[in-house]
């Protein structure tokens, strides 16, 4: 279902419908900073399992709300904490040591963890209702109108998502990747993000 949903004064009642198929293990379809993204909560498994499928290979983002969420699935000293209050909210993401809060169906053995906090307010409020983080991907497709086109998106991927929320023409440059693990920032993958 294609929802309309507003970054300033977002509607209580659609934000709700929202909130309550990510709560019943649904998949929605979300504007971000940078490209469209699907997601699901951080705590529920089935819809982990089904954007795993989706996914394929490779690793799944998890999306914040503020720094100190983000502090609470990861491992964030001082340097990293001025790093990320520099450059967040922003189209980066950054690989950050996971706390024991991640749970391990979203690591699959890994130790690490790629986590955002977009600049757009949409995604921001749905997280921020939502309660905790939603854990996401790129949407992906050859022909890049299905990618950027929320009602197209919904025509491609609304038999397997609750919900596409409507937050304009998409873009396609994806974010910047920085890795903090060792401490320096390490740009993985140049994107929209320029690092501060």
């Amino acid at each position: 279902m294609l929802v309309k949903l507003y970054g300033e004064n977002p509607s209580e009642r659609e934000l709700q419908r929202i909130v309550g198929a990510l709560e019943h293990d649904e998949l929605i379809v979300y504007p971000t900073d940078s490209v469209y993204a699907v997601g699901c909560s951080l705590r529920a498994p089935r819809a982990i399992e089904r954007l795993r499928r989706m996914k394929g290979d490779g690793e799944l983002t998890v999306v914040c709300e503020s720094i100190a969420q983000v502090s609470e699935y990861c491992r964030v000293d001082n340097a990293v904490f001025r790093i990320l209050k520099r450059n967040l909210p922003g189209p980066f993401t950054f690989l950050l040591p996971a706390s024991s809060h991640v749970p391990d169906k979203v690591l699959e053995k890994r130790r690490t963890i790629g986590i955002r906090i977009p600049a757009n307010a949409v995604t921001r409020a749905i997280v921020g209702a939502l309660g905790c983080p939603m854990l996401t991907t790129s949407v992906k497709d050859d022909e890049t109108e299905y990618t950027t086109d929320p009602e197209l998106i919904q025509e491609r991927f609304g038999r397997t998502i609750a919900f596409v929320v409507d937050g304009g023409i998409g873009e396609t440059v994806p974010t910047t990747v920085v890795d903090l693990t060792d401490g320096e920032p390490l740009i993985v993958r140049e994107g929209k993000g320029e690092l501060r």
